[in-house]
């Protein structure tokens, strides 16, 4: 005699997981909860008068930590999408421009260092339209040195030549 479940179709009980793809995102957005956590241990919160550096990013973590679990307790209860492939490629190169942000800000300033993020992070699809990027990073670059260092007065170098300009 079958049951329900196969006759309508499904392929079996998946066991305690009924959600993989919820319960996967869930399990990695704690996860990423943790180290956030972890790493800003030794920074003071402070109060909500005189909020410390760890104040928002501990909060922060918190609520990620929080929608990370209810992902969880989803992929326990409801049943959901199975797990699909995905590609490296898109973390990969993501990952890259955010490395060559960090490489680059202090070296050449942020006048090089934003578009090269932004036209690096393209790579990470194979959809990219590389002339819209290529407008897209040079008008948020301009956005972001107009609104870090000339509204908000960051001290952020904008173009830096060794020796022939400093900006």
């Amino acid at each position: 005699m079958s049951s329900d479940a196969e006759r309508a179709g499904s392929t079996g009980p998946r066991g305690y997981v009924r959600g993989p793809q919820s319960f996967a995102c869930g399990a990695v957005l704690v996860a990423l909860a943790i180290f956030a956590l972890w790493a800003s241990s030794d920074l003071t919160q402070g109060t909500l008068r005189s909020m410390g550096p760890a104040m928002l990013p501990r909060w922060l973590a918190i609520g990620v930590g929080m929608c990370g679990i209810a992902l969880i307790a989803t992929g326990l209860l409801v049943d959901g999408e199975p797990l699909e492939r995905w590609s490296l490629r898109g973390p990969v190169f993501v990952a890259a421009a955010i490395l060559s942000f960090a490489l680059t800000i202090r070296t050449i300033g942020f006048a090089v260092a934003g578009p090269l993020t932004i036209l690096i992070s393209g790579f990470s699809s194979s959809e990219t339209r590389w002339k819209e990027s290529i407008v897209f990073a040079l008008l948020m670059t301009a956005f972001c040195i107009g609104l870090f260092r000339y509204a908000l007065n960051q001290p952020m170098p904008i173009l830096i030549i060794p020796g022939v300009i400093y900006i």
